[in-house]
């Protein structure tokens, strides 16, 4: 099927980015024999760790600037995630006669006999891929995980066995991508929608449209997962082509469902229902991900896999770095979690729900639009103290300001100017028993390139403060 389909094609990949996704684009052209050129705003410093993963290639780079010759001249141009649809450069390509191509839609070309189950959603879907994945694992030893959470699958599908199930979170901007595809998952799961992304998709309407690609191409075999207690994700069975699975921790909701009874995680399909798992046996901490595991749990049932799977992946998953991670504890039981994942409100919020007793909140980041009243109210209810720093560190505190009145009591609000100064504020008044949380509400951009190297910083000056208590 590829032999020779890009050998001397002139392939320009627009965004090299630190991710994986363009890295793993520009070795499966350059070893399928395309003439490549990889060209990113970014300087080659900036790149440079994923410039060395290719330096056994021959690959041509323009960085730190765009050329418009290398999309003029260009068969055929891979534009990363990130790049809007209406971008210039991209409009001129096309102009030109090149094939415009994402990465996540020649995975989907390339693999017509592999089952793909995929997640989007506003919060929880790494969590939920990864969840997914490990059921998947024990079912098919043979499941590839990747797509968003960090990993590309292109050139691991160069000679895929059929039938391999491949597990994909998908971003917005993949899914927006993926329309021109005309395909979605046969198995979808959409964990929530609240405000993000709103400085690409401009509208709150343009964002869930692009999320709704997830299963506008569903087949009526296909099944989607959807959950029943988001206000905006309960009228989506309207728009479903294929089957329904409502998943729910505040219900049981009719017909296929994933619900809580007790302390029981059932799945119904079918009108056969099965025990998935206890509650107690979860071992990621807050109703957030008792949420997760039933629409992962729908989502494996679904495709066939066993009960037993299903529970050996809930009581054996320890979750993923920087959501909710564990990272350090002093003597005198302080102790630091890394949820550096967490670039919206609602995702801060469900973190600070995670925890009970005193907690101090590291917030704030670049300012991706979106409002922070709830996040406001929520610090105000649960938090001892917040340090805000970045973009956002204004707005932030007037939302906690305004809901501290509303509710007659609120945190202790303080400064940073980076994240070495936060925890040093942090330091400085942390009590016996405390959870010191970052928990951003705000993407990184501001001050670090992603939010790993957010997470990563965050870890080493939290273990450098336990060593030292």
């Amino acid at each position: 099927m590829l032999k020779n389909a890009y050998l001397g094609k002139r392939v320009t990949i627009m965004g090299l980015g630190l991710f994986g996704g363009g890295v793993s684009a520009a070795r499966f052209f350059a070893t399928q024999g395309a003439q490549v050129t990889v060209t990113d705003k970014r300087s080659e410093l900036d790149l440079r760790p994923s410039v060395e993963a290719l330096t056994d290639l021959p690959i041509r780079y323009v960085l730190g600037k765009h050329e418009s010759q290398d999309f003029r001249s260009a068969d055929l141009v891979v534009v990363n995630p990130g790049v809007p649809m209406d971008n210039p450069l991209v409009t001129m390509a096309r102009g030109a006669g090149a094939q415009i191509e994402r990465e996540i839609n020649l995975l989907f070309k390339l693999t017509p006999n592999n089952p793909k189950l995929g997640i989007t959603g506003s919060n929880g879907k790494s969590t939920t891929t990864a969840l997914l994945g490990e059921m998947l694992r024990i079912f098919d030893g043979r499941t590839m995980v990747g797509g968003n959470i960090g990993k590309s699958l292109i050139c691991d599908c160069v000679g895929l066995e059929s039938g391999v199930p491949l597990v994909l979170e998908l971003s917005s901007f993949m899914l927006e991508g993926m329309r021109e595809l005309e395909e979605s998952p046969h198995i979808a799961i959409v964990t929530n929608l609240s405000p993000n992304h709103l400085d690409r998709h401009v509208t709150l309407e343009a964002y869930y449209h692009a999320k709704r690609a997830i299963l506008d191409y569903q087949n009526p075999e296909d099944t989607v997962v959807l959950n029943a207690d988001d206000p905006e994700l309960s009228q989506w069975g309207a728009y479903a082509r294929g089957k329904v699975i409502w998943f729910s921790t505040q219900g049981e909701p009719e017909g296929d469902a994933a619900f809580l009874d007790g302390a029981k995680l059932i799945v119904r399909i079918g009108g056969e229902e099965e025990v998935v798992a206890l509650r107690q046996t979860l071992r990621l901490p807050g109703s957030h991900n008792v949420a997760n595991a039933l629409a992962a749990s729908a989502a494996a049932l679904a495709h066939g896999v066993k009960p037993w799977q299903i529970a050996e992946a809930l009581a054996t998953f320890n979750g993923l770095p920087h959501r909710l991670e564990m990272v350090a504890r002093t003597p005198d039981n302080v102790t630091y979690f890394n949820d550096s994942i967490a670039t919206t409100p609602e995702s801060a919020i469900c973190a600070l729900e995670s925890f009970e007793g005193p907690i101090t909140l590291i917030a704030g980041g670049y300012d991706k639009g979106t409002p922070f009243d709830e996040l406001g109210r929520a610090i105000a209810r649960k938090a001892r103290r917040v340090v805000l720093l970045g973009a956002t560190a204004a707005k932030i505190e007037e939302c906690i300001a305004r809901a501290s009145g509303e509710l007659m009591r609120g945190p202790n609000i303080l400064r940073a100017r980076n994240l070495e100064d936060a925890m040093k504020v942090v330091k400085e008044g942390a009590v016996p028993g405390e959870v010191v949380l970052l928990s951003p509400a705000c993407a990184s951009y501001d001050q670090f390139r992603n939010f790993q190297e957010r997470g990563d910083l965050f870890k080493i000056l939290a273990r450098r403060m336990a060593q030292a208590s």
